[in-house]
C-alpha cells in the first residue's frame, strides 16, 4: 500500500471513528467536555478527542484536571485514549505529569471488509462457531477472557449483554466451541452513519492458538460487515494479533496507547 493510500485510510478513520458511537449501551452515557468525548458508566471512565484537541499549555492541563475530578467524584479510574499522530504533541507528557500511566500500546489497523470476507472459513476439527445473543453465553465468554488474561473480566459480560439489549443490530457476537468449552470469542460492532465497523475480542485459549480459529472469526465478521455494506474494518490490535491481521489484508495507520489514572494513584 502506498503512503497516499495509508493517508486516505487514516483520514477516514479520523473523520469517522473519533466521535461517539450512535447508540450507547444500557447504563452508559456520552458527554462532551470541550473537544473531548467522555463516556460514563463503563467499568472505568473513558475520554477521547479529535486528532487536534485545539487546546494546549495551561488550558490543556485544566482540561485534564477536569476529567480527573469528574471521575474521582465517582470513585472510578479513567482511561484517556491517545493516538501517536495526535496534537498537541506534548499531550502524553502532560498526562504523565498529571498522574496517568501508559498501558500497552496497540496498532490501529484498517482494511477493506470485502477483501477479507470468507463466508465459510476453515476451522480445526471439532471446533464450531455460532453467533450468540443469550446472557449465559456472554458470561461464558467473559469467563474464557478471564482465563486467557489472568484477570477478572466479568464486567465484559455485562457490557455485551447491554449492547445486545440496547442495539442488537449494531453488534454481532461469535463464540468458538470445542467439546462444550468456549475456546475463542469475538464480536463485530457496527458504526451506523459511517463506512466502518470494528473488530473486537478474538482472544483464544492457549491450546487453540495457531490453528486458524482467530482467522476464521475475522473472516466471518468481515463477511457479515461486507453483506451490510460496510467498507472498512477497524481494529486496535495487540502485537500478537497485528501480524495476522496484516496478512489478512489490514494496514497499520497509527498506534494508540491508553493512559490510565486511578483515584488512589492521584
Amino acid at each position: 500500500m502506498t503512503t497516499t493510500d495509508t493517508a486516505t485510510l487514516l483520514a477516514a478513520y479520523d473523520d469517522q471513528m473519533r466521535g461517539a458511537p450512535p447508540t450507547p449501551p444500557t447504563g452508559v452515557t456520552y458527554q462532551q467536555d470541550g473537544p473531548l468525548l467522555r463516556i460514563v458508566g463503563q467499568f472505568r471512565g473513558f475520554v477521547s478527542g479529535p486528532r487536534d484537541l485545539g487546546v494546549e499549555g495551561e488550558a490543556l492541563d485544566e482540561l485534564i484536571a477536569r476529567q480527573k475530578d469528574f471521575f474521582a467524584a465517582r470513585g472510578e479510574a479513567l482511561e484517556w485514549k491517545t493516538r501517536s499522530h495526535d496534537t498537541p504533541p506534548d499531550l502524553t507528557e502532560r498526562l504523565r505529569a498529571a498522574g496517568f500511566a501508559p498501558e500497552e500500546r496497540e496498532t490501529v489497523l484498517v482494511g477493506r471488509a470485502a477483501g477479507m470476507a470468507v463466508k465459510e472459513p476453515g476451522l480445526p476439527d471439532g471446533v464450531t462457531v455460532r453467533r450468540v445473543t443469550a446472557d449465559a453465553d456472554m458470561h461464558r465468554i467473559a469467563a474464557m477472557e478471564s482465563a486467557v488474561w489472568g484477570q477478572d473480566w466479568s464486567a465484559l459480560a455485562d457490557d455485551l449483554i447491554g449492547r445486545v439489549a440496547t442495539a442488537p443490530d449494531d453488534i454481532a457476537v461469535y463464540l468458538a466451541e470445542a467439546d462444550g468449552e468456549v475456546v475463542s470469542a469475538a464480536w463485530l460492532v457496527f458504526r451506523p452513519g459511517t463506512e466502518f465497523a470494528s473488530l473486537w475480542g478474538g482472544s483464544t485459549l492457549t491450546a487453540w492458538r495457531g490453528r486458524g480459529v482467530y482467522r476464521a472469526l475475522v473472516a466471518l465478521r468481515a463477511a457479515l460487515a461486507a453483506s451490510r455494506g460496510v467498507t472498512f474494518l477497524h481494529v486496535d490490535a495487540s502485537d500478537d494479533s497485528a501480524p495476522v491481521l496484516r496478512r489478512l489484508g489490514m494496514h497499520a495507520i497509527t498506534t494508540t496507547t491508553p493512559y490510565v489514572w486511578t483515584p488512589s494513584a492521584g
